[in-house]
């Protein structure tokens, strides 16, 4: 048993931090027309915690730090060393930062482009990258 007399995951079970709607503006695109100006990007994050100590102690030291985890992932994607063109390389680019820097096990990653082509309202991909624990 931990605090509050919650117990740990046991039996595979995985707590999950998500981050829903966050949208930037990015250069991205293969087509010269869509690197002129910036498209808005939705990225919707599902991050597997290595533990479920927080729900026990309500540290954020003992969790994943949401926070930092959109700063970051804004700072690198405004910054990027280069061009990032398709959202697949977005997608894996946000999969590494978290996993890498953050210690995930698991992670989720849906890059959405909304409304770039006539006639389609989103386009994008979703990855998984990991194993849930």
């Amino acid at each position: 048993m931990t605090g509050f007399g919650l117990s740990p995951l046991a039996g595979g079970a995985m707590d999950i931090l998500f981050l829903r709607d966050f949208r930037l503006e990015l250069i991205i695109g293969i087509y010269e027309w869509e690197r002129k100006v910036p498209q808005l990007v939705r990225l919707d994050l599902e991050i597997g915690l290595p533990d479920s100590k927080a729900g026990g102690t309500d540290n954020v030291a003992d969790t994943i730090d949401y926070g930092a985890v959109a700063k970051r992932v804004k700072g690198y994607l405004h910054n990027a060393p280069q061009p990032l063109t398709l959202v697949e390389s977005v997608a894996e680019h946000v999969a590494a930062i978290v996993r890498d820097e953050f210690g995930a096990p698991w992670v989720k990653v849906s890059v959405t482009k909304l409304a770039i082509v006539p006639g389609i309202k989103e386009l994008g991909i979703t990855i998984e990258r990991g194993a849930r624990l």
